[in-house]
């Protein structure tokens, strides 16, 4: 069955929004735009908050008037500050030698990510680390693939907690009808644990229908 026009718009949405922390940036973010937004969810979208920018920029991919890996600086979200405030920051070459080090040495665990975070370069961006480093390593695509890894890691760990935080407390509707549109990241992420992860995951598509907590379940990290 396909997913009402409604819960499409608002994925689409937030990946507009999280364009800055996505593997690919734009030309990975535009073919899903190109892809899944057809009539009724550009519909939705108009009534979505920003959403009448995003339909802008579809119809300007659509039309050839923007580039597959680019948008237009009008339409950026956030008034293009997360794309203009990290890329401006240079790396000293101690700093890209540390760098390079803790990319090279990560580990897919709690562990590999509290070893980057805590790297001297790494710290300096405070909340923008993901952003800031990806941007950093924009013409390193050889790091930027294995920072992809990282970028990965961190993010599953993430959804790991809200997921399990969410089993253990009462939700209302609208906090229900959220994980819905979450819905593809954590089918995306959580296999990434193995056994665990998916029988978390069959737990969320359980709390959708039910909405009464359960327990969470432990997990032994991620297999890539």
């Amino acid at each position: 069955m396909k997913a009402k026009a409604s819960v499409i718009a608002q994925k689409l949405l937030n990946l507009y929004r999280q364009e800055h922390v996505i593997f690919g940036g734009w030309s990975a973010v535009n073919q899903v735009f190109v892809d899944e937004a057809d009539a009724e969810v550009l519909r939705a979208l108009r009534d979505l908050p920003t959403g009448k920018m995003l339909v802008k920029h579809i119809e300007n991919l659509r039309s050839g008037k923007t580039p597959m890996d680019s948008i237009e600086h009008d339409l950026l979200p956030y008034g293009g500050m997360m794309s203009e405030t990290v890329a401006t920051v240079p790396l000293t070459s101690e700093e890209w030698a540390e760098l390079e080090s803790g990319i090279n040495s990560f580990t897919t665990d709690q562990e590999g990510l509290d070893k980057i975070q805590q790297l001297r370069v790494v710290k300096k961006f405070g909340d923008q680390w993901l952003v800031a480093i990806r941007a950093a390593l924009s013409k390193r695509p050889d790091l930027l693939e294995k920072w992809s890894v990282v970028n990965k890691t961190y993010r599953a760990y993430y959804l790991w907690k809200v997921a399990s935080d969410m089993l253990n407390q009462p939700l209302s509707e609208r906090a229900r009808a959220q994980l819905q549109v979450d819905m593809p990241e954590y089918e995306t992420y959580l296999p990434m644990f193995g056994n665990a992860g998916t029988e978390l995951l069959e737990k969320l598509r359980s709390f959708i229908t039910t909405m009464k907590p359960v327990d969470d379940t432990e997990n032994d990290g991620l297999n890539f």
